[in-house]
């Protein structure tokens, strides 16, 4: 097998972020009378732009301000990544390095904006180890359809086959593989259904079990 790139979503995977999201954006729906349930926030992981507000619209009427309301989540998720106050996710710093010290390049494909990506990276100390940024607006179709997944390749100039992604929720390893991409989840809030899984190249319980799994790999 070779790997050439290596493709990480943020959000779950390179970021303890999807709890402090839901904590955040509870807090602010509250304020305008909507309640989150733990079902509903579960189904929009991975999801944006069009097809998250059509979710969120669909659960809660077509009045619900749903642009509002995102924003001003965002807005205080960002203030928490700026204190230092989302925690990095175990072995993600060292999995990083070693791609990097292999020559293989990394690039982060996430549902969030691109200016919040590298609003975090930076905030963390990441940003230095990825090529690129795919944010959810650079894209029509969110997970799980491929397109974010595609564009990323596309900006490394990187076949599919030779790419790996690093994924923890049900929208994002299926968006990979229907990118025909080589995929490790590494599950977060919302373990991928084990039918789903088993096309995968491999299941981790945190990164450093995932980098050993590559070090074999490429051995």
């Amino acid at each position: 097998m070779k790997i050439e790139l290596a493709i990480f979503d943020m959000d779950g995977l390179i970021f303890d972020s999807e709890r402090a999201f839901e904590s955040e954006l509870k807090e602010v729906m509250l304020s305008y009378g909507y309640s989150l349930t733990w079902d509903i926030y579960k189904s929009t992981i991975g999801l944006t732009g069009q097809r998250l507000k059509e979710k969120m619209l669909l659960n809660y009427g077509s009045n619900y301000p749903f642009e509002e309301v995102s924003k001003k989540a965002r807005q205080r998720v960002n203030s928490l990544s700026q204190s230092g106050k989302i925690d990095i996710k175990k072995g993600i710093p060292e999995l990083l390095k070693f791609f990097n010290d292999e020559g293989i390049k990394c690039a982060v494909a996430s549902s969030t904006k691109s200016e919040y990506v590298d609003l975090y990276l930076k905030s963390a100390g990441l940003r230095k180890y990825f090529n690129s940024i795919t944010g959810g607006e650079e894209t029509e179709r969110s997970k799980p359809e491929p397109d974010i997944f595609l564009t990323a390749c596309k900006k490394e100039n990187t076949a599919p086959e030779n790419t790996v992604v690093f994924e923890d929720s049900p929208n994002g390893v299926t968006a990979a593989l229907r990118a025909g991409m080589n995929v490790i989840c590494i599950p977060d809030l919302v373990c991928p259904p084990k039918e789903l899984l088993k096309n995968t190249l491999f299941v981790a319980k945190d990164a450093f079990e995932a980098m050993e799994f590559i070090k074999n790999v490429l051995e």
